[in-house]
């Protein structure tokens, strides 16, 4: 069921392989692990969604994409994912990274003020690199490590309880 509804929003892949705008990648968007609903391709595309959006980058979802492309998972999937970190959910997921990295680390609280302008934007960056990213790579590994598996069981688990319900007679929608 929920297949069938993420075709439905997703745009067909000859759309989006024929755009204008992305012919620069030649055959590369005709492969048809890029837009199969499957197990692995599902999976692969949490992992990759999750990992990139939980990782302080710009140009996300081009990263995401290149990588989907690279390791052959479905492509929409992992590049929507990336919108879990979004303006209004990036200051908590990056503050908890932030926290994660200084607790590994061993640093000390630093007190904060915030001021906009690039000379604090600078100055705290220098301090809060390293806790951040580390933080970010802990999260982020989890995170795609935990999605990845999550599909693959949900998915094993819809397949084994339509079986059950085949066995039983009755028919499955979806």
């Amino acid at each position: 069921m929920a297949k069938k509804i993420i075709k439905r929003l997703f745009p067909s892949y000859h759309r989006v392989r024929d755009h204008q705008s992305l012919r620069f990648l030649g055959t590369l968007l005709h492969d048809p692990n890029l837009w199969h609903m499957n197990r692995r391709s599902v999976a692969g595309a949490f992992a990759v969604g999750l990992f990139i959006a939980l990782l302080p980058l710009p140009f996300q979802m081009i990263i995401s994409a290149l990588i989907a492309i690279m390791i052959r998972v479905n492509l929409p999937i992992s590049v929507l994912l990336v919108w879990i970190t979004n303006p209004l959910t990036m200051g908590p997921i990056y503050y908890t990274a932030y926290t994660i990295g200084r607790k590994v680390l061993d640093l000390p609280r630093v007190g904060f003020s915030f001021e906009l302008s690039l000379q604090w934007f600078t100055q705290e960056l220098l301090i809060i690199w390293k806790p951040l990213l580390l933080g970010s790579l802990i999260m982020a590994t989890v995170a795609a490590i935990a999605g990845y598996v999550a599909v693959r069981v949900l998915w094993r688990l819809h397949i084994l309880s339509r079986i059950n319900w085949r066995r039983r007679g009755k028919k499955v929608e979806g």
